[in-house]
């Protein structure tokens, strides 16, 4: 229609209410999204930590063991906490609805609290701890960083069969590196195992997805890695031992869970060939 004073096309208020009120499809938050950004704020809040009660008192001057101590393990719980929406986020989409955004939400939030996190840490670490070399962890958190990045970019364009990953998961490879650290071992030794961890993360190793039970053993482990970040962190009987365990035990896992898969793949193209070999016969 065409308003008469300013010969100008209009339309009825009842349409441009609607439209008004109508949100793109894109720009709506799904409730796996929101779970997606409650792991990019735990992400930020463990580089928080990390700054605030291990490097800047280290700087000052003032550090305490402690302070440190504390601010240490809240900030591996906050990725651990970081991995649980990762884990639910998922979970959720599957059951109910995804926005358009949802995969790139993903990325972006985890290249935050998989990729800079735990680099992050590695390179406060270089700088607090006693025999530790500055600028060769750096390298070792610039080889973290950078193995996230590429592990993240690769997942976004290769198809891959259900139900794997190729090359460690970046949660998983977060807190394997975090465990390295933690574990306080000769600075060489620490390195070489970032660098490993680095190097499984953009590997062609097949991992499982966390689904059913094996998510469910996941979660499990995340609350008991909690608990023993908390006894650690409140000085109690046995928490260093307990810690110590803990992440030594993460470092097991990340080595053989991959070598169950490779014996699984192992088996199933023997059964196919030797199926071949049966079909062939007369």
């Amino acid at each position: 229609m065409i308003d008469p004073e300013t010969q100008a096309g209009w339309v009825p208020e009842s349409e441009q209410d609607d439209d008004g009120e109508e949100m793109p499809l894109s720009l709506r938050l799904s409730i796996a999204d929101t779970l997606t950004l409650g792991n990019a704020t735990c992400g930020f809040m463990a580089v928080y930590f990390t700054t605030t009660g291990i490097l800047i008192p280290h700087l000052t001057g003032s550090a305490e063991s402690g302070m440190a101590r504390h601010s240490a393990a809240t900030a591996v719980i906050l990725m651990l906490c970081a991995a649980v929406f990762d884990l639910c986020d998922g979970l959720v989409a599957r059951k109910l609805r995804s926005s358009p955004m949802g995969a790139e939400l993903d990325n972006l939030s985890d290249l935050i609290s998989f990729g800079l996190a735990p680099a992050y840490f590695v390179l406060v670490y270089g700088m607090v701890a006693d025999d530790a070399h500055q600028r060769v962890a750096a390298v070792g958190a610039i080889v973290v960083l950078l193995a996230v990045v590429l592990r993240l970019a690769r997942f976004s364009c290769v198809t891959l069969k259900d139900g794997m990953f190729q090359g460690m998961p970046s949660p998983f490879g977060a807190l394997t590196v975090v465990s390295i650290v933690l574990l306080e071992l000769p600075f060489v030794a620490t390195l070489m195992a970032i660098i490993g961890t680095a190097w499984l993360m953009v590997s062609r190793v097949e991992y499982p997805k966390p689904r059913g039970r094996l998510a469910a053993a996941m979660l499990s482990w995340i609350v008991l890695s909690i608990g023993l970040l908390a006894a650690w962190a409140f000085d109690a009987p046995g928490g260093q031992l307990l810690l110590q365990t803990g992440c030594s035990l993460q470092l097991v896992l990340g080595a053989v869970i991959p070598l169950f898969a490779t014996a699984r793949r192992v088996n199933n193209f023997r059964d196919n060939r030797r199926e071949a070999r049966a079909a062939q016969l007369p």
